[in-house]
Formats: structure tokens, C-alpha cells, sequence
């Protein structure tokens, strides 16, 4: 899906879609470091959320931003950091929240 242009005082510039998702990822995933680099790779892609555990022993994520930035950040939900052992991703989309305004690790 291609982006809308449009130009204010002659900058051109491109409006991506925005996409929003709230994930549970199982498996081996908690004490890996897999919040911290989950937040590594959510700032490297731009990207707006959290990442916490949870009381069962997933981790739970909501990112949004750019939707191919938050597609490749699914994608990396499955494989999570080296100690990692990832079993299940369960996602969906949800509507983006504006005052999400960085990526962190929340209790």
C-alpha cells in the first residue's frame, strides 16, 4: 500500500499507514533480555509501545508506527533475542493510541 503525499510550503512529503498491534508472545521469554531487545529493535524501526511480562510467563507488546516497521517487528516477535525459545506469537490489530510517544518496558 503506497503512501499519500502532500506538500505544505513546498516540502514534500509522504504519510506511511499506521498500524497498531497487541501481541502475546509464549515460549521461553521471560529472563532472555527479551523486553530490552524487543525496546532495542521497537526504537530501531521508529516504532511506539511497550513491552511487559506478564503473570503466566508471556510477554505481552504494543507497538504502532509505520505498518511495515510494525510488520517486521512481528516478524521478529517469533524469533526474539538468542536465548529466546519462542513457541507462540498471538497478535491482532488495534487502533493506534497518539499518546504513546516512545517505546518502553513497563511493570
Amino acid at each position: 500500500m503506497s503512501g499519500l503525499s502532500w506538500r505544505i510550503r513546498g516540502v514534500r512529503s509522504t504519510l506511511r499507514p499506521v498500524r497498531a498491534i497487541h501481541a502475546f508472545v509464549s515460549g521461553t521469554v521471560q529472563g532472555v533480555f527479551f523486553r530490552q531487545s524487543c525496546r532495542r529493535i521497537a526504537r530501531e524501526f521508529a516504532l511506539h509501545g511497550w513491552v511487559r511480562n506478564t503473570p503466566d510467563g508471556q510477554v505481552e507488546v504494543w507497538a504502532q508506527g509505520d505498518a511495515e516497521a510494525v510488520e517486521k517487528l512481528s516478524d521478529w516477535l517469533w524469533l526474539g533475542p538468542p536465548s529466546a525459545m519462542v513457541v507462540a506469537v498471538v497478535s491482532h490489530d488495534s487502533e493506534p493510541d497518539a499518546s504513546l510517544q516512545d517505546f518502553l518496558i513497563v511493570n
